[in-house]
């Protein structure tokens, strides 16, 4: 036989060596980790971002020493009914908690000061302003829990009265501690729902144990090593989320495509080594041209130049690495250690239906080439694939025709960053903020205009901000009545103002006066000083630049991911027909994601099911990275299900018929993987942040549409229609497959092919690849 490809020969050298690799992987783990622990992780702050002038301004704040601090704010109120005589009293033990709080929180080293005691236009209710030493960038939220508990305290000494604090450093704290809550939650859930699933393909707890672990062990080694990488890249807070996602995702399903296809063949007859080599050069292969096509789509997310996305893009490929290098080690180790042992710890119901699932596959497989009407085990696939390879135009345009109508919603997507009123409600300091916000109403958001000019300039930066003061007040998108306030740092070349509007941060209004400000008045003011700079930034300028941003850079990732996909898959298989296949269809399966994302989160009839309150928006973030996610997965059924049908067409099967045998003979492999993947996204789809929650329902129904419709109805309809042009090349890439199928490793994938053929039909004198 010709030279081995690399997967195999990794494979047959790991089979040889079970302990040792068995034993050097859980050695890699734990170096991993403990690599991540000793580092620490470096967290990402503001200062990492420098998107627009929103990140300009904060900038030249920093430098003039001007950033503002975190303010936390002690809200008193009476629990009486409002006009009763309980009420009136409560006037006067607000007043003397008021005192308690405000020399409480003075004496608290993080606090810098504390304001008055405010009385609420309502008369029944008090709030006290507190301002915290430093600002958002020495995470103050870290340094708060002391005022909690003295709020706290102050709360059990005056039962009578309701006294509850929030502000930028208590909320954070909590989304914090939220957060990390709904990641051990999430790994709770996922890991027996996992179990539960790769139980019902193996029947046999061993085998169905062997994934998740590998899975696990992929994840804990990658936390590690995003911790010790984060020196370079900073994370971003939902970085360990993502690595839990990603390698729970593609760490079970290399491991369900690989001990799918070793069981297969060892049903077949195959010895224990052999069974292993002919997995690694099938599926093993499979799973590291699918492990190398969601690296490069990752890759595309560099192209974002945003320090979230590259954070992400670090994580996703580390875990994604990690699983494929498992995958093409320790598994084939493991299967070589365990033997048939792993089919041990067999829940009988279940293992006599895979038995019985595996005992009708092997008799119905030497005649069903020829009749479509028996292609095999499971008859649902039977059913599902007849009107694919039948009346391929009409199911290939009636199926398309769908996935579109799936995605016209998004043609009115809406982008916008997670907000104040995006932060789950259930937190306690939540609910406080509303009740802040209902007795001292908010006066709408404020622009930051910020002005960097000589020192030598600054009366006339004044003199012009005066002159924009004056036409605010006349202006119907602003409401004034005084001046608003201006700063300079100590050396008078930075200058900052705040301009309020009476709109929310996300209104359309808001964006109209930032529009507004930036467009005509601030040109027509502060422009006329010469040498003078100046930049908006504030919480509508941060989602207006960011969401611009991202839409510049959309066109760009996709392009890129796209491109790399079709040089992925014209050089796997040669065909640059298949190549453009592959890209229509990540295309239908991320076009259809988006609409349903649309179509959820930015109504309100979803709110109750999935618990959260609709902004009318998508997470701006959310498009960019789920395409390059998408593609990177998609392609582990593409690259899987193609692979059988390329082996099947090899073979000499008609395409018609190499379709129906590569995806009958994929379906149950593909289904259980898919399952495990939207079961895993499912559960993120629960956890409390909106953008886990946006990114988990939008990965969960497209694996769920891209392993149903695209690839059991678009595929083959697609394929059928195309006939022998779906393995057209032009003649510079004929060229090239010319060679490669002239290559040792060429050679030794006929061979292998032969032998297959031979042992499935039952040919006793089948030849068997060498080197064992």
């Amino acid at each position: 036989m010709g030279a081995a490809p690399a997967a195999v020969r990794l494979a047959r050298w790991s089979a040889r060596r079970p302990a040792w690799v068995i034993v050097a992987w859980i050695a890699f783990v734990i170096a991993c980790f403990t690599a991540g622990t000793v580092t620490g992780v470096t967290q990402q702050t503001t200062a990492d971002q420098h998107i627009g002038d929103a990140s300009r301004a904060a900038d030249l704040l920093r430098a003039g020493g001007l950033t503002t601090p975190d303010m936390e704010s002690v809200l008193i109120s009476s629990t009486a009914d409002t006009g009763s005589t309980e009420s009136r009293a409560d006037s006067t033990t607000m007043a003397t908690a008021a005192a308690t709080i405000a020399d409480i929180m003075r004496a608290q080293p993080v606090v810098s000061g504390v304001d008055p005691a405010a009385p609420a236009p309502n008369g029944h209710a008090l709030l006290i302003r507190i301002t915290l030493r430093g600002d958002a960038e020495t995470a103050a939220h870290q340094r708060v829990q002391p005022l909690l508990d003295a709020t706290a305290a102050v709360q059990r000494d005056y039962p009578t009265l309701r006294i509850e604090e929030a502000g930028t450093a208590s909320i954070a704290l909590a989304q914090d501690q939220t957060t990390g809550a709904d990641f051990q939650r999430a790994e709770l859930f996922s890991v027996p729902v996992t179990l539960l699933i790769l139980l019902l393909a193996f029947g046999a707890l061993v085998a169905a144990g062997i994934p998740v672990l590998l899975a696990l062990s992929a994840v804990a080694a990658a936390i590690g090593l995003s911790a010790a990488v984060s020196r370079f890249v900073p994370v971003t807070g939902s970085a360990d989320s993502m690595v839990l996602l990603i390698g729970m995702a593609v760490g079970v399903d290399y491991s369900l495509f690989y001990l799918r296809r070793e069981r297969e063949e060892r049903r077949y007859g195959a010895g224990r080594l052999e069974a292993i080599e002919l997995a690694a050069g099938t599926s093993g292969h499979a799973v590291l041209v699918s492990g190398t096509a969601v690296i490069s789509a990752m890759t595309g997310l560099f192209l974002a130049r945003d320090a979230i996305f590259s954070s992400l893009a670090v994580s996703a490929i580390l875990v994604v690495a990690v699983a494929v290098l498992g995958s093409l080690t320790v598994l084939p180790a493991a299967m070589s250690a365990l033997g048939r042992r792993i089919d041990r710890l067999r829940v009988p119901l279940l293992w006599r239906r895979t038995e019985k699932r595996a005992r009708a596959d092997r008799t119905t497989r030497t005649d069903r080439a020829d009749r479509i009407g028996r292609v095999g085990p499971p008859r649902f696939w039977s059913l599902l694939l007849r009107p694919a390879l039948r009346h391929p135009l009409i199911t290939l345009v009636l199926s398309v025709a769908a996935l579109l109508a799936l995605a016209s919603p998004a043609l009115n997507m809406r982008l916008k960053l997670p907000g104040i009123e995006d932060v789950p409600r259930s937190l306690a300091v939540m609910r406080t903020y509303d009740r802040i916000t209902a007795a001292f109403p908010n006066t709408g958001t404020a622009h930051q205009v910020v002005v960097r000019a000589p020192a030598g300039r600054n009366k006339d930066v004044r003199t012009e901000l005066a002159d924009l003061n004056t036409r605010l007040i006349s202006d119907p998108l602003f409401v004034f009545t005084v001046p608003a306030a201006v700063r300079s740092s100590a050396d008078d070349t930075i200058t900052e103002m705040d301009v309020v509007t009476p709109y929310p941060d996300g209104s359309d209004q808001a964006r109209q006066s930032l529009t507004e400000l930036r467009k005509q008045l601030l040109p027509a003011t502060v422009g006329a000083v010469g040498g003078a700079e100046y930049v908006v930034g504030g919480p509508v300028a941060i989602d207006a630049d960011y969401s611009a941003h991202t839409a510049r850079q959309l066109p760009l990732v996709i392009a890129f991911v796209l491109l790399l996909t079709f040089l992925i898959m014209a050089v796997t298989f040669r065909s640059l027909v298949i190549a453009l296949t592959a890209i229509v269809l990540n295309l239908l399966s991320a076009a259809s994601a988006y609409g349903l994302l649309t179509w959820v989160f930015q109504g309100t009839w979803a709110n109750g099911a999935l618990d959260f309150r609709s902004s009318g928006a998508v997470v701006t973030w959310l498009p960019l990275f789920l395409f390059a996610v998408l593609s990177g997965l998609s392609m582990d059924y593409h690259v899987f299900v193609v692979s059988r049908i390329r082996e099947a067409a090899d073979r000499g099967k008609s395409t018609r018929n190499a379709v129906a045998e590569g995806i009958t003979g994929s379906a149950g492999v593909v289904t259980s993987a898919a399952v495990v993947m939207v079961a895993v996204f499912a559960i993120f789809a629960t956890l409390s942040t909106i953008d886990m929650k946006q990114l988990g329902v939008g990965l969960a129904a497209a694996i769920l549409i891209d392993a149903t419709i695209i690839r059991a109805v678009v595929l083959p309809s697609a394929m059928s229609l195309l006939g022998e042009a779906n393995w057209w090349a032009p003649k510079f890439l004929r060229r090239i497959t010319y060679v490669a199928r002239h290559s040792p490793v060429a050679a030794y994938r006929r061979d292998v092919a032969a032998t297959h053929t031979a042992r499935r039909t039952g040919d006793p004198t089948a030849d068997r690849p060498t080197g064992r």
